[in-house]
């Protein structure tokens, strides 16, 4: 039941986010930064954990849940290091993440040779 959960929730998100590509004129890159930043805000609202309890991977894994770690990671950043926390908690909570979209990425574009079109 767990798996159904977090794919009608993924879904619906994805669903949104294609309804929003269609009806209006925002460009990719706006949404997926709309995104984000909602994960941000539901974040310090305290709304995204209790969502996240009950959606599971259906929250965590679009980029809502990206928005909501940064969001952790500068929050956890202010409190060990003050205001300079701000800059860097977000890079040391996404870099693991980061890190392994880009070396996976490289080395199955070793495997499957890439053409430009």
């Amino acid at each position: 039941m767990e798996y159904l959960k977090a794919f009608l929730v993924g879904g619906a998100v994805c669903a949104l986010v294609q309804i929003l590509m269609e009806k209006t004129k925002l460009m990719p890159g706006r949404i997926m930064v709309m995104l984000v930043v909602s994960g941000c805000i539901l974040g310090a609202l305290g709304l995204y954990e209790p969502f996240l309890t009950w959606a599971g991977a259906g929250a965590s894994v679009p980029l809502l849940g990206f928005g909501n770690l940064l969001w952790k990671g500068v929050k956890t950043g202010v409190e060990e290091a003050g205001l300079l926390g701000a800059f860097k908690g977000g890079f040391t909570a996404g870099a693991a993440g980061i890190c392994a979209a880009l070396v996976f990425g490289y080395l199955v574009s070793l495997l499957f040779k890439p053409k430009m079109k």
